[in-house]
């Protein structure tokens, strides 16, 4: 079926923050989102609902009965399906001229630096250090901007890194690589499902802010969200001069 995007979008179009201009601008962008999970969901199908046209989702990982109750773009009746080739599905009725194509392997090497290069804005919504970590160096080796999120229990974060702005520190400036603290998973302590929409949503709010040019992106804050008091705190940070990705500039 046909629509008029400016019909569907008019409420957007109405901001005078973006106007034409700005969704003409969210259409052309070529968004990267790494995970089609809690985050994942949320950030590709407001990306979609938006007016992206142009989004790459990457995930290894089957639909499982335990993700239903979090990672929205899935259903019961694609249980074992890709989650990526999920995402495909889900999204296409959420807005049927967004192009999504389906990754259906780990984000990493060869594979990852080729993603991020062919992209605008990625939005990384993995549930692993060593994926977030991998992502941050290839968004840097492009200077391509990154939006990173987690979840864990009932608290999440989410920043942005525009390595487009040469003194943009980065992820391993905020978390050491090495240090198995940092990587507390949510399928070993839990996670409360709004929380992963929450964020997934913020990552989505901050990429389209990026692409349009609007508002004040959360470059060097990182901002908490503690779901169980509703307290919301933002932490200011700034470039390592010897972090091993960015420092030494």
């Amino acid at each position: 079926m046909m629509f008029d995007p400016n019909e569907r979008f008019s409420r957007q179009i109405l901001l005078k923050e973006l106007g034409p201009q700005g969704q003409a601008q969210i259409a052309k962008t070529r968004f990267l989102v790494v995970g089609a999970g809690g985050l994942g969901s949320p950030a590709t199908m407001y990306l979609a609902a938006s007016g992206a046209l142009q989004i790459t989702v990457a995930d290894a990982d089957s639909v499982s009965l335990s993700n239903l109750s979090r990672q929205l773009l899935h259903t019961d009746a694609r249980i074992g399906m890709n989650k990526a080739q999920s995402a495909k599905i889900a999204i296409k009725r959420i807005n049927p001229a967004t192009q999504i194509t389906p990754i259906e392997a780990m984000a990493e090497g060869d594979r990852l630096n080729a993603l991020v290069r062919s992209s605008d804005i990625v939005l990384d919504c993995s549930d692993n250090f060593a994926t977030r970590h991998a992502v941050n160096r290839a968004c840097h080796d492009a200077k391509v901007p990154l939006v990173t999120g987690a979840t864990v229990r009932f608290d999440g974060q989410v920043t942005v890194f525009d390595f487009r702005d040469p003194h943009s520190a980065c992820y391993r400036c905020l978390f050491e690589e090495d240090d198995g603290n940092n990587d507390v998973k949510a399928a070993d302590v839990g996670v409360f499902s709004p929380v992963t929409g929450l964020i997934g949503t913020i990552q989505a709010i901050e990429a389209l802010k990026i692409a349009t040019g609007i508002g004040m992106p959360l470059s060097g804050r990182l901002l908490l969200i503690d779901a169980l008091t509703m307290d919301v705190r933002t932490i200011l940070y700034s470039p390592r001069p010897h972090c091993p990705v960015c420092g030494n500039r």
